[in-house]
């Protein structure tokens, strides 16, 4: 059962990030325990496949000292930049935008807005109220992150994206009330978000989901804009330079989640799966 349900979840095409691929999963595992034949019980739990576990002795000579590994022992996973289209976020135009395709790698240099969960349900109270927002979103990019704090000579702690479809309900009055050009976030968007940002000629775009410290290494500065008092999920402006994100919704409303599965399905069809 554990190699039937692994052939045909990769069969699927989803691929790492939901972008499409031929590897969707990398194990299966199956437990079970005693309960009732009526129940039919079924519960499945995906797992990420990110280790985030750090294994270290402690033999009393000392403080553990973990080296950040050098991406040079990983040289065929480095990606090639020179095909990326490089993007000035302080000068980047609606027209623009709608010339990007999904799937197309972009670099974003310049300055970034960030919000996410609380920061976006204060806002649109705000807007439903009639009042003022504290920040200019006007052709501006929103980044869906809660920075870490930063320690020692850090601009700023790991700053990964946080899961983009917690802001589906905020995603049409953001892009109605406040003139916002564009997301960035992790995982895909649903109907209703990818129908606010066709109808508003917006996009959206994916940052690499399990990587926040290599993200935060492309924050050059960072600031507290509005919300002082929600912390980590206050607005800040970062300043970044060549920061890694995919094109997921165009401004037509395609989605990569939608397009990149189907594409590879049909790839994977005549693969024949050898055990």
């Amino acid at each position: 059962m554990r190699l039937e349900i692994y052939d045909k979840v990769n069969k699927l095409g989803i691929g790492a990030q939901g972008l499409g691929g031929l590897t969707t999963v990398l194990d299966i595992k199956i437990l079970d325990y005693p309960t009732h034949a009526a129940n039919l019980p079924v519960a499945m739990i995906p797992n990420c496949a990110a280790t985030r576990h750090a294994h270290f002795v402690l033999d009393g000579s000392g403080p553990a000292k973990l080296e950040v590994p050098s991406l040079k022992h990983w040289p065929k996973l480095t990606r090639d930049v020179s095909k990326a289209r490089r993007v000035n976020l302080d000068t980047v135009t609606r027209d623009e935008v709608a010339a990007w395709k999904p799937g197309e790698r972009l670099l974003l240099s310049g300055k970034l807005l960030t919000g996410r969960d609380a920061a976006h349900k204060r806002m649109t109270d705000m807007l439903k109220r009639g009042e003022k927002l504290p920040v200019d979103f006007s052709n501006r990019f929103i980044y869906y992150v809660g920075p870490v704090d930063p320690v020692r000579e850090e601009v700023v702690g790991p700053a990964g994206p946080t899961t983009a479809t917690r802001m589906d309900g905020f995603t049409r009055a953001m892009l109605q009330h406040t003139g916002l050009l564009g997301m960035i976030g992790k995982a895909e968007r649903g109907p209703l978000a990818i129908e606010a940002i066709r109808d508003h000629r917006a996009v959206y775009l994916m940052a690499v989901g399990g990587a926040a410290y290599l993200v935060s290494k492309a924050i050059r500065s960072s600031r507290v804009l509005a919300f002082e008092d929600l912390g980590m999920e206050a607005i800040y402006e970062f300043e970044v330079e060549d920061m890694p994100v995919t094109v997921a919704v165009d401004s037509q409303g395609i989605s990569v989640h939608e397009t990149g599965p189907k594409e590879w399905q049909a790839r994977i069809a005549g693969i024949p799966i050898l055990q």
